[in-house]
């Protein structure tokens, strides 16, 4: 796999590519969702003691609600992040890339108890780097996936200063993927340019830079730019 992406097929035959994340920019997320979380409790825990036996009572509720509630209202409500992940630039969504829903929200937080043993979540984390997509049980469970958060970035437009037919007759889905390398391309570095278009040798008969010159041309000959 070049990409750590799990591709969704729509009922419209469109294509996502949801970027998984991984277990390191999730423990970061969580920990600060748990630094949040500490500090609350702290502050309610030093006005309710002024309380006496009530606010023993009103604390351990709001110890509960915190605790559970933090992360499913958040998640369910709040587009799929919770603090920590809208700091970290992650997002749960379905697995079909559909927003979360109320349900899923509460089965995969819910099911932190089983990802947390036998402690410091090593069943979590064992699921989550056996998995393709780094899914822990949670996840798996309620048909959900933590993604990167895909920042939208503008249109970079192939270079139109070359043109080069293609050698070979193209099938439409072969003629799809270059006219796609052709418009996405310019968006990526440039060995990652040169990665993908060596993948196209036997079409450019080349490699490296050349080849991703010559994927453009053959892009900008498949949309008629003569």
């Amino acid at each position: 796999m070049l990409d750590t992406y799990r591709e969704v097929i729509t009922p419209e035959g469109v294509a996502l590519h949801l970027p998984a994340a991984g277990p390191v920019p999730r423990a970061v997320a969580w920990s600060i969702d748990l630094a949040i979380r500490i500090g609350i409790i702290v502050i309610l825990g030093t006005i309710l003691a002024l309380l006496g036996r009530v606010g023993q009572g009103i604390y351990l509720v709001a110890l509960f609600l915190v605790y559970w509630a933090y992360p499913i209202v958040l998640e369910a409500a709040w587009n799929g992040q919770t603090v920590g992940k809208k700091a970290m630039g992650l997002q749960v969504v379905s697995a079909d890339g559909a927003p979360l829903g109320w349900l899923a929200a509460i089965t995969r937080n819910l099911l932190r108890t089983v990802d947390m043993l036998p402690f410091g979540y090593a069943v979590g984390l064992i699921a989550s780097l056996a998995d393709a997509h780094g899914r822990r049980l949670g996840d798996m469970v309620a048909g959900t996936l933590v993604v990167h958060v895909q920042q939208d970035r503008d249109h970079a437009p192939a270079p139109i200063n070359a043109v080069y037919a293609p050698p070979l007759m193209l099938q439409p889905d072969e003629q799809a993927a270059v006219v796609a390398f052709g418009e996405r391309a310019p968006l990526l570095t440039p060995a990652r340019q040169v990665e993908l278009a060596d993948i196209a040798g036997p079409l450019t008969e080349t490699r490296g830079q050349p080849g991703v010159l010559r994927l453009y041309g053959m892009a900008n000959w498949l949309l008629g730019r003569r």
